[in-house]
Parts: structure tokens; sequence; C-alpha cells
């Protein structure tokens, strides 16, 4: 049996791996289809993740720098890579009741031939339809992400919505505003067939961050008026000044990515004249700010649902799809050596 790994940085590896005995609380699943994260995997891959040199002090709720000589957070030679596994179920626990041999489930897992989980009281273990769309169902965790961001920002009917990063996450942010009843929806990368997915699902225009003025468009196309709600999910400093740029006054910048140290931001004149708001949407963080009507469950509830009953579509996110075998060289290619050629990479097993 194979398994997808870190070996070290920017090198990822198939390697063998032995079942262990099921224990009576779980199922193993035959993996049929797989998608890496790409934003943070991409992180760790390169070793370049925060928490490697700093460690969350309960004590003051802050990040510390790691002492001298303590232990790095990512591990290299064994790092599992992947994120979402859909696939049917082969082996059932002896104390669980609510699946069965033969189901068709989507759940977090390694890129691997088999992923064994926890089924008593597992809501991240989801019962998927024969008919559902793989596709969908992988971009679970995404979706969750962008529902964050987009009820953050609190988008309205009439609104005018710009998204900046159209990876997963901005592709479905875009989807989800024009069918929350927003009035104008841009949708702003440097990548054209990004922007190109991007029209093809709702953006009413889409901007090139590198060859055009994306503050002074987004004021353009709102007749001056500008973007009543960013939501901003590449992750980039020049971004973020642009949304400053282009956000209509008392217009708020829901900030969505998990972004690297920033080095050209400028909180001048147009951000106090715009008097922009940015809060940080986060599906993942509890309390919700809408605690206690809203948590993460209750997120993750309305993700399944709107992805199973197919109100939004990810169809074009997922690509491209590549066999197992050669899940490796393509994690290598399209997560951290050319991410400009993918949206989120799926695997077929």
């Amino acid at each position: 049996m194979k398994k997808l790994v870190a070996v070290k940085p920017h090198v990822a590896e198939l390697v063998n791996y032995e079942e262990e005995s099921l224990k009576p609380n779980e199922v193993r699943i035959k993996v049929h289809f797989a998608a890496p994260k790409h934003g943070t995997e991409e992180t760790d891959f390169a070793d370049l993740s925060p928490f490697a040199k700093e460690e969350f002090d309960t004590e003051w709720n802050l990040f510390l720098p790691r002492k001298d000589g303590e232990e790095p957070g990512v591990k290299f030679g064994d790092l599992p890579l992947g994120n979402m596994v859909v696939g049917h179920i082969i082996e059932v626990g002896t104390q669980v009741s609510d699946f069965k041999v033969g189901d068709t489930v989507c759940t977090y897992g390694q890129i691997k031939e088999t992923v064994t989980v926890n089924a008593i009281n597992n809501h991240r273990l989801l019962k998927m339809k024969d008919d559902t769309n793989w596709k969908n169902a992988v971009c679970y965790d995404p979706l969750q992400f962008a529902i964050s961001g987009v009820r953050e920002g609190q988008v309205r009917v009439g609104d005018n919505v710009a998204v900046f990063g159209l990876g997963a996450i901005g592709q479905l942010a875009i989807q989800l505003a024009k069918k929350a009843g927003a009035n104008t929806v841009v949708g702003i990368d440097p990548i054209e067939h990004r922007r190109e997915i991007a029209k093809k699902y709702g953006a009413d225009y889409v901007i090139d961050p590198v060859t055009e003025d994306a503050g002074l468009l987004m004021k353009k196309y709102t007749n001056k008026l500008g973007m009543d709600c960013i939501i901003e999910a590449s992750g980039s400093d020049m971004a973020l000044q642009a949304a400053l740029r282009g956000i209509a006054y008392g217009g708020i910048i829901s900030y969505v990515a998990f972004a690297h140290p920033f080095t050209n931001l400028k909180f001048g004149r147009e951000a106090h004249f715009n008097n922009a708001k940015i809060v940080f949407a986060r599906a993942a963080s509890e309390p919700n700010p809408s605690y206690p009507r809203w948590d993460r469950k209750r997120i993750e509830r309305n993700c399944w649902k709107l992805l199973m009953e197919n109100y939004v579509d990810c169809t074009d996110i997922i690509d491209p799809v590549v066999p197992f075998e050669e899940s490796a060289e393509g994690f290598m290619k399209y997560v951290d050596q050319e991410p400009t050629l993918s949206i989120k990479m799926g695997v077929k097993f």
C-alpha cells in the first residue's frame, strides 16, 4: 500500500505503509479520489510555516519565538500530504452502527490508498450519494472558509463585492456572493485561467492586478462608489493595498488568507479617507463571531448541504486531475513549483 508524504522540503514521494488492526470505533475507506489543500500545505512543504519558529503561549494568548533547541513544528520524512478523500467503506469496526461496508463517504485524510477514521460521533465523516460529484465533495474544506469570508463580509442583496485571489476559496466566494444577490461581482487574480473560471461562474468583471489598476477599476465598475465588501483570499500585501483603494466608504475587507509577512503595505490617506473596516474571517476559530447561533459545526453542515445539492459547482475548480501513481510529481509541480497551473489539484485512484 502507498501513501503520499513529504520526505524533505520541496520533495514528495509515494512510500509504503502497512495497515494497522481496525479499532472497534473505526471504519476503513478505500480511496477513489483525493485533493490537497494548496495554500496551507504549500507553506509546510516549503518549510515556511511560522509554527516551526513560534509556539503558542496559552498564558499570554499569543505566539512567542521558540527557545533554542526546541523541535520545529514541521516534521519531514513522513509528513502526510493531502486534505480531503472520497471513497467507499471496506471494513467496519464492531461498535460502528451508522455506516456499513459499501457506503460512499468523504472525510479529511491523507492522499493514500486507504484511510482509517473514527466513525462514532464524527460529523466530518460524510455519506455521499453514488451519483454525487466527487469534485464538489473534496471542496468541503475550502467552501467552509469561503462561507466565513462572505458571512463576515456581511454580503447582502444589491452589494458590490470583489474577491482577491481566485484559488479554490476565492472561486467559491465568487459563486456564493453572486447567489447571495450581489449586484456587481469582481474577481481579481494575475492568472488568466483563474479569471476565466471566475467569469464563467458569476463574476461580472475580472481584473489582472499586475497589468491593471485594480483599485481604480473597482471604483469605475461601481460609478465611483467602490465595493461594499472585498474578500481577500490571496495573502498579498499588494492585494490588500488595492483593496484599501477600491473599498467603498465604510466598506468591509473580509480577510480570509493566511498571509506571509507584509513588506509594502501602507496605511495612508486612502485607508483613512475610505474608512475601511478589516475583519479577519476564519471558519475554524471558535467562538464564531455569530456564536452561539453559528459555530464551526453549523458552517460545516451548511457547506455539505450546498455541495451535495450542487448549489455551488466545483467542476472546473478541481484541475488538473492526476493519477495516484503520479501524485508525488503532481504535488511538486502544481502545489509547489508551478502553482499558477492549477486551482486545486485532484487525484484519481
